[in-house]
C-alpha cells in the first residue's frame, strides 16, 4: 500500500515515492531532526504481519549498519511507527547501473572501475559474514563518488566461517507465498546454479553475480538468457556464454578468465574470494586503459609488455587460491594483435577463415599471416620476448605456416599450391614442392621430412631440402574414405597422428599410425587434433578447445575431455585456430567474421531499404528470380558454420532451411524459383546439394565427391555459382587452380568449361545461355572476362582496370562487376554485334559500395535485382572487429581437477 506524501513516520516526513527496493518500497524522506533528505524503506503490511519477515527485515537492518564501506549504501536508523516497520538509509544521488545499461556497454575502464569498487564491498561484507544475494544492475547505484552497492534485503547474516543456516530465507522478489528452506531468491539472470537449485549458499553465489554483472557491463548483453525465467535457469545451468572477448574484442584476455573463474558452475572451482578478484581487477585496470589507448598508440606493444608486467605478479599474489591451482602456478594469457596497419589475414578458400599461425616447438615465438587492407598477405615472425613482429621478405600470399623442429625455418604454402620454406633469420624463400593441391594441415619431422594433407586424397611427404611429393598414406574408398588431414609426426617415435575426413558412416575422426600398426581415438571431431606432452590430445568441440587425456603406450583414451579455454574458432576448411608447443604453451583466436547488413540502393547509391534481420555475417545471397524472396548463407558465430536461411522480402520473417552437420552455403535458385542448389559438407566433403526451394522436402546430392573425382574436377571447394535459365546447366567452380565447370542439372558428369593457368571464379551465365562471366586474376590482379558457351569462340576483357564478381541483369543488357575499392560498375551490352565488332561499352561507375574489402571466391558483396534499377550490398557495419591471438602460458593449470 503506497504512503502518501506528507505522511509521518516518526520523525521523518514522506516526501515523494522512489519505487520497490527488494523486500519493501522505498520513498523520499526528509529528517525533521537533522534536516537531511534520506530514503526510507517500509517493510508492507503483508510482510510485516509476518513474524519471520519482520525479523527478517530488522536482520537487514542490523547486517547494513554493521557495514561502513564507501561503496556500500549504510544504515542511518531503523523503527517502527503506527505498525509501519522501516529502516532509513543515505539518499544516494545517481542513476542505478541497470539504467545506465540501458544505453549499452560501458567503456572498458569504466566496467572495470565499477566491477573493482563492487568487489571491494562485497570483500568488506563476506569479511563480516555477511552475502548479498541479490546481486544485480538494479542494486548498484552510479554516483559522483564511485558505484554503491545497495539493498541487502536479500543478505543473510552468519558467523563468521561457521555455516550458512537455511531458516528464514527471505522471499523471491517475485513475491512468492512462502519462503521454506530451498526457496529460490534474488533475480534469476544473476543467481548461481547452486541459488536457482535452492541449495545452501555462500560468498561465491556473490562471486557469480559479479561475474554475471561484469559480462554484461563490458559486453551490452545479459551472459544467461531466455524468453522465460524458466529458460533463463537452463541457461544457467547447461551453457557457457561466449567469452567476452567474442562480443568485445578490445578487451584484454585475461579478462575472459576473470568473468569465467566466476561463473564456473561448480562453485568449489571459482575464484574463491572477492578479494582475489579485486586483486585481479586492478591489474585489469591497468591492462585496460592501455586497451583504450590502443587505437592511437601501439595496441601490440601495450597489451603485450603491461599484461606480462602486471599479471605475473597478480597471479604469484593468488598463487594456489586460483580456481585453476597448478603447481608451477596459474595459467597467464597474452595478447598478440597484428602489426599497426594490418590484420590477420585468413586463407582465401575458406568461407568463414581465421587467424593462420603457429608457435614454434620451443614455444619462443609465433609465426603468423597478415595484411594491410587491399595488399597480399605476408608471413611475420613474433618471439615472444619481444614487443614487436617482423615481417618475413618476398613470402607475399603467404599461408598456412609451420616451423621446423629446429625452429630456424618456417614452412608455408602459396596460393599456386607451391610449398615453401624460409629462414627466419632472413634470406630469400626456397621453393621445397612445386604443387601441393589445396594443402590440409602439415608437419616437420625430427627427420627434416615434411608430411601433408590434402582436401581429396591421402597424406604425401618429401624431404625438406625439396622433391616431388610421395604418398604417405592411401584412403580407404571401399569404407568411403574421402581424405587425411592435419597430420602431425610425433616426436621421438615412427608415429604419426591425422585426421580421416569421410562420409558418416565410415570410421572418421582422430587416428595414430606407425609401422604394421593403427590406432582409432574415439575423439568426436573431423577437424584437426594435436598431441601434446603431458599425454593429452586436444581437439574442438564447437568453440571450445578440449584436451583429452591418453595412454600413449596403447593410444587409448584415458578419462575425460577436459575443456580449456572457450571462443577458439573452426574455420571452414576443417582447421582450428590453435597451437601447442613445448613448456605448456598454447595459442589461438577467433573467426574473422564480417559482419553487415543486406541494404538496398538505387543506382546513384541512395539507400532505399534494409533486409529484416541486423548485423549478421552474410557469407553469399540471392535473390530469387521474382525477386519476392533470398536465400542467404548466415554464419553462426559461435560455431563459425554457415547455413542457408529463406528470408521473405515482402511479408518479413525468415527460416532456416539447413541445420549441419558440416558447411551449408552458395545456395542459388533454379530459374522457376521452385528449387535450390547449394555447397555441403555434411558428409565430410564439400559436394552440391539441391532440395525445394522452401521448408519441407529432403535434400539430395546432385553431384557427388566420386562424380567430380572421376571427371578430374576433384572436390576441393566445389562452390555452385549459377543456375542457367533454361535449367539445363549449374555452373561451379573447383580445384586450385579453380576453374569454371557445367554441372547438367538433370544428373550426369560435369564439362569444363575454362581452362587457364589463372584461377576462374564467380561464373555468371547470361539469361540467353550463350555466354558466361567470369573473374580471374590471370593477370596478376582480379579481371572480369566473358567467354562464349559451351565452346570457347571468343574472350572479351570487359573489366580495363580490374574488378571482379559479375552479375548480369535479367534481360542481358547490362553487365555489373566491383572494382578492388568496391565501386560498382554498370558495362551496356550491344546485342547483336557483329563478328569481330565490341560487345561490352565502355564501364560506367554507378556507385562506391561500404563492402568488405577484398576478392573472395566465397562470398557474395551484391546482386542486382531483374530490372537493374536497385541493388542488395552486403554493406558492413564499420569496421570489422579486430582479431587477436591469444598465447597462453602453462596450460595445464587449466585443467579440470
Amino acid at each position: 500500500m503506497a504512503i502518501a506524501a506528507g505522511t509521518r513516520l516518526g520523525p521523518y516526513e514522506i516526501v515523494a515515492p522512489l519505487g520497490a527496493g527488494g523486500m519493501g518500497e522505498v520513498y523520499r524522506a526528509r529528517d525533521t531532526r537533522l534536516e537531511r533528505t534520506v530514503a526510507i524503506k517500509v517493510l508492507p503490511t503483508a510482510l510485516a504481519d509476518d513474524p519471520d519477515r519482520r525479523s527478517r527485515f530488522e536482520r537487514e537492518a542490523k547486517a547494513v549498519a554493521a557495514l561502513d564501506h564507501p561503496h556500500i549504501c549504510g544504515i542511518f536508523d531503523v523503527g517502527e511507527a503506527g505498525g509501519t516497520h522501516y529502516l532509513v538509509m543515505p539518499l544516494v544521488d545517481g542513476q542505478t547501473l541497470a539504467t545506465r545499461l540501458q544505453k549499452g556497454p560501458l567503456p572498458l575502464a569504466q566496467s572495470l572501475q565499477i566491477a573493482s569498487e563492487i568487489a571491494d564491498a562485497l570483500a568488506s561484507a563476506h569479511r563480516h559474514g555477511i552475502i548479498h544475494r541479490d546481486l544485480k544492475p538494479a542494486n548498484v547505484m552510479l554516483t559522483k563518488t564511485g558505484a554503491k552497492l545497495l539493498d541487502f534485503g536479500l543478505a543473510k547474516l552468519r558467523a563468521p566461517g561457521g555455516p550458512v543456516s537455511l531458516s528464514g530465507t527471505t522471499e523471491a522478489i517475485t513475491g512468492a507465498a512462502d519462503t521454506a528452506r530451498g526457496t529460490i531468491l534474488g533475480t534469476v539472470h544473476y543467481m548461481a546454479p547452486e541459488q536457482v537449485e535452492g541449495r545452501e549458499l555462500d560468498a561465491r553465489a556473490d562471486i557469480w553475480a559479479l561475474g554475471a554483472v561484469l559480462y554484461e557491463m563490458v559486453t551490452g548483453t545479459r551472459a544467461f538468457t531466455g524468453e522465460t525465467a524458466a529458460s533463463v535457469i537452463g541457461s544457467i545451468l547447461k551453457d557457457t556464454p561466449p567469452p567476452v572477448s567474442a562480443r568485445q574484442p578490445l578487451s584484454p584476455p585475461l579478462l575472459d578468465r576473470l568473468v569465467s573463474g566466476c561463473l564456473e558452475k561448480e562453485r568449489d572451482a571459482r575464484w574463491e574470494s572477492a578479494a582475489d578478484v579485486g586483486r585481479l581487477l586492478t591489474a585489469l585496470k591497468s591492462i585496460g586503459g592501455a586497451a583504450e589507448k590502443g587505437r592511437r598508440v601501439s595496441t601490440e606493444r601495450i597489451a603485450w609488455l603491461t599484461t606480462t608486467a602486471v599479471l605475473l605478479t597478480v597471479l604469484a599474489w593468488l598463487g594456489l587460491r586460483s580456481p585453476v591451482p597448478a603447481s608451477a602456478g596459474g595459467a597467464v594469457f597474452l595478447a598478440v594483435d597484428p602489426p599497426t596497419g594490418t590484420e590477420f589475414a585468413g586463407h582465401l578458400s575458406a568461407t568463414v577463415p581465421t587467424p593462420q599461425f603457429a608457435l614454434s616447438n620451443d614455444g619462443r615465438a609465433l609465426a603468423f599471416v597478415a595484411a594491410a587492407p587491399g595488399s597480399r598477405p605476408t608471413l611475420w615472425v613474433r618471439p615472444l620476448d619481444a614487443p614487436t613482429s617482423r615481417m618475413l621478405p618476398a613470402t607475399e600470399d603467404a599461408s598456412q605456416p609451420f616451423w621446423s623442429p629446429d625452429g630456424r625455418w618456417v614452412g608455408f604454402f602459396d596460393l599456386r599450391g607451391h610449398l615453401k620454406k624460409v629462414d627466419i633469420e632472413g634470406g630469400t624463400p626456397q621453393t621445397i614442392a612445386e604443387s601441393a593441391l589445396d594443402p590440409r594441415g602439415m608437419s616437420w619431422g625430427a627427420d627434416d621430412d615434411i608430411v601433408f594433407g590434402t582436401s581429396y586424397d591421402g597424406l604425401q611427404h618429401l624431404p625438406a631440402r625439396g622433391g616431388t611429393p610421395q604418398a604417405f598414406t592411401v584412403p580407404d574408398r571401399d569404407k568411403e574414405e574421402g581424405s587425411h588431414r592435419w597430420p602431425q609426426l610425433l616426436p621421438d617415435s615412427q608415429l604419426f597422428l591425422y585426421t580421416v575426413r569421410a562420409a558418416q558412416a565410415a570410421p572418421r575422426g582422430i587416428w595414430v599410425r606407425g609401422p604394421g600398426r593403427a590406432w582409432h581415438l574415439p575423439v568426436n571431431t573431423d577437424a584437426n587434433a594435436v598431441y601434446t606432452e603431458p599425454g593429452y590430445v586436444f581437439y574442438m568441440n564447437d568453440d571450445t578447445l578440449l584436451a583429452q587425456p591418453v595412454d600413449r603406450t596403447r593410444w587409448v583414451v584415458n578419462g575425460s575431455p577436459a575443456a580449456i579455454v572457450s571462443g577458439v574458432a573452426r574455420s571452414s576448411r576443417g582447421d582450428g585456430a590453435f597451437s601447442l608447443s613445448d613448456g605448456g604453451r598454447l595459442a589461438y583466436a577467433g573467426a574473422i567474421l564480417r559482419p553487415g547488413r543486406l541494404n538496398w540502393y538505387d543506382r546513384s547509391g541512395t539507400l532505399q531499404g534494409t533486409v529484416d534481420g541486423g548485423d549478421q555475417d552474410y557469407a553469399d545471397f540471392r535473390l530469387s528470380p521474382d525477386g519476392t524472396r533470398l536465400l542467404a548463407s548466415i554464419i553462426e558465430p559461435r560455431t563459425s558454420v554457415p547455413d542457408v536461411w529463406l528470408i521473405d522480402l515482402v511479408r518479413g520473417g525468415s527460416a532456416r532451411l539447413t541445420s549441419g552437420p558440416g558447411l551449408n552455403a552458395a545456395a542459388i535458385w533454379a530459374p522457376d524459383g521452385t528449387r535450390m542448389a547449394f555447397r555441403t559438407s555434411r558428409r565430410g566433403l564439400t559436394e552440391i546439394y539441391q532440395r525445394n526451394a522452401g521448408t519441407g522436402g529432403a535434400d539430395a546430392p546432385l553431384m557427388s565427391e566420386r562424380v567430380a573425382r572421376a571427371a578430374g574436377a576433384g572436390e576441393s571447394s566445389i562452390l555452385p555459382t549459377d543456375w542457367s535459365t533454361d535449367g539445363r546447366w549449374i555452373a561451379f567452380s573447383v580445384g586450385l587452380p579453380a576453374h569454371v565447370w557445367l554441372l547438367p542439372a538433370a544428373g550426369g558428369p560435369p564439362a569444363k568449361l575454362t581452362n587457364s593457368s589463372a584461377d576462374e571464379f564467380h561464373a555468371n551465365l547470361s539469361p540467353d545461355g550463350r555466354l558466361v562471366a567470369y573473374t580471374s586474376n590471370q593477370s596478376g590482379r582480379a579481371d572480369v572476362f566473358v567467354e562464349t558457351v559451351p565452346t570457347s569462340d571468343r574472350k572479351d576483357l570487359v573489366s580495363p582496370t580490374g574488378g571482379y564478381e559479375p552479375r548480369w541483369r535479367a534481360d542481358g543488357r547490362e553487365l555489373y562487376y566491383l572494382t578492388e575499392d568496391g565501386t560498382l560498375m554498370a558495362v551496356p551490352v550491344i546485342p547483336s554485334a557483329p563478328p569481330g565488332a565490341p560487345r561490352f561499352g565502355t564501364p560506367k561507375a554507378l556507385f562506391k559500395t561500404q563492402v568488405y574489402p577484398g576478392v573472395s571466391q566465397l562470398r557474395t558483396h551484391y546482386v542486382p535485382n531483374h530490372d537493374g534499377s536497385r541493388f542488395l550490398v552486403h554493406t558492413r557495419s564499420g569496421d570489422p572487429p579486430p582479431a587477436s591471438i591469444t598465447v597462453v602460458l602453462n596450460w595445464p593449470a587449466l585443467l579440470k581437477k
